[in-house]
């Protein structure tokens, strides 16, 4: 056994910064990548917020791009292009960065293109003209429709209290809290609805990761069929290309389950602040394949042991359900014939990547009455209309806490979160779709209650659901509450 030297023991026992030389890893190397990202964010976000939600350009720049640091130009112009006959815009003068584009696309709403494409090559991108429901939702009673007749608030509700929980929710001591709208609902009638000024129940936003809890609806109702299984390994054709052999490959072992419950022990290419650099901000923001970026990933951990919140474990259930369908028509019709128009949400457009997948993980946009209307779906036992949509199998699985946030709280079940272990001013049934930005759809079962906020939140943000949850619930009679 060689001996160490004095200076080799000094160069092993010293701590990092005393050794002379040090260096720092100081250098952002993906820089050029952050840049092209950021602009396909613009992209999006200008794209949909002028064509999908019909705001101006003065409500864009002022909400839905006040959350970026330094946004390509103003509200009176700049380096960026909006055309309006074909209904995209271009972010970005030609240079070292990418030019970046969007498009609206009927059907699905704005699709990010790749830097080597332009406007000229909208035709190509995917669209879906499936028509609409028949009736009028103006003439339709609620839930199906918009005809809301009855406001008179039932007994056991306080109106003093609710209207104090609005106002908390609207008055927000944080400057970049912004909400958009709040709706309150008990036994499926709509109690209280009120709106920003410039936005009215036609405004679609965008649900950011409130999409996931849509997602795994449409996957538990192949559950329900039997063409999933939660705890069957998924699909082997969801493995890359480069794989080898998928009898040998480890991450033949990863379920549905694991994925729905953000532990498929894959590696986290969204952590670290890598999520505007690499990972799933390629597939968002860059017109790269959402399916390929979620399916090139190595296996770090054993699946369901860890929990890491990942677009991409999302996107592989997503895939799954792709992949069960088989035919790209069907599965772009799936959601509307199986979901959105059977419970009325008519004004929600589920977007896809430019190679026709849906990025189910974040890229939904909507209103806050067709979130009220997914609200009372899971309120009412997957049941609408007398008829069953969803197991109660299903929704017992998206508010089960996962078996790897049992040490953490047992905060985040399939797709779903959950009220922590050390919240108790809160029933601890509840359960609640979370997207960033502010937009939260809560369920509480003994209340029979759901509350949709959506939100424009930028900087550090901050907005608590469950705050909210207790102040809105001081509005009704106190009742029993339940376990999980």
């Amino acid at each position: 056994m060689k001996r160490l030297t004095a200076a080799a023991i000094a160069l092993v026992l010293l701590p990092p910064a005393a050794i002379q030389g040090q260096q720092e890893r100081s250098y952002d190397y993906f820089s050029p990548q952050r840049e092209m990202i950021q602009r396909g964010v613009q992209a999006i976000l200008q794209c949909n917020g002028l064509f999908t939600s019909n705001r101006t350009l003065e409500q864009v720049f002022d909400q839905e791009l006040a959350y970026l640091e330094d946004p390509v130009g103003t509200a009176e112009g700049g380096d960026y292009v909006v055309d309006w006959e074909r209904k995209a815009v271009a972010i970005g003068a030609p240079g070292p960065t990418p030019v970046m584009r969007a498009a609206f696309r009927e059907g699905i709403g704005c699709v990010i293109m790749s830097p080597d494409q332009t406007l000229d090559d909208i035709g190509d991108l995917p669209i879906l003209k499936t028509p609409p429901p028949p009736g009028d939702p103006a003439t339709m009673p609620w839930p199906d429709g918009d005809l809301v007749e009855d406001r008179a608030l039932p007994d056991g509700v306080d109106p003093v209290a609710l209207q104090a929980a609005s106002d908390w929710t609207f008055d927000r001591e944080s400057p970049e809290q912004v909400t958009l709208s709040l709706m309150v609902l008990q036994h499926g009638r709509i109690l209280h609805e009120r709106y920003a000024p410039g936005v009215d129940m036609t405004t679609k936003t965008r649900t950011w990761s409130t999409a996931k809890s849509i997602a795994v609806t449409l996957i538990g109702m192949l559950v329900d069929e039997g063409r999933l299984g939660l705890d069957d390994p998924l699909p082997f054709d969801w493995l890359p290309d480069n794989a080898g052999s998928a009898e040998t490959d480890p991450r033949r072992h990863i379920t549905l389950r694991h994925v729905l419950n953000m532990s498929s022990g894959l590696y986290p290419v969204d952590s670290w602040g890598m999520e505007y650099a690499t990972g799933s901000g390629f597939s968002y923001w860059a017109g790269s394949s959402s399916v390929d970026g979620a399916r090139n990933r190595s296996l770090m951990r054993d699946p369901g042991t860890f929990w890491d919140y990942e677009n991409y474990d999302t996107l592989l259930g997503v895939y799954a359900m792709k992949l069960l369908i088989g035919d790209p028509q069907a599965y772009l019709e799936f959601p509307r014939m199986r979901l959105l128009d059977r419970i009325g949400m008519r004004s929600t457009l589920l977007s896809t990547d430019r190679f026709g997948d849906f990025i189910l993980s974040s890229q939904v946009y909507t209103t806050a009455r067709d979130l009220a209307r997914f609200g009372i779906l899971y309120a009412q036992n997957g049941v609408w209309n007398g008829e069953r949509l969803v197991s109660e199998d299903w929704i017992d699985f998206a508010r089960t806490p996962a078996p790897a946030t049992s040490e953490t709280g047992n905060f985040y079940g399939g797709q779903f979160w959950l009220v922590p272990d050390d919240r108790t001013d809160v029933p601890s049934d509840a359960y609640s779709t979370a997207g960033n930005r502010g937009q939260f759809v809560v369920v509480v079962p003994s209340h029979d209650v759901v509350i949709v906020r959506r939100g424009l939140d930028y900087g550090r943000q901050g907005f608590d659901r469950w705050d909210m949850t207790r102040e809105v619930l001081k509005a009704f009679r106190p009742v029993a509450t339940s376990g999980r």
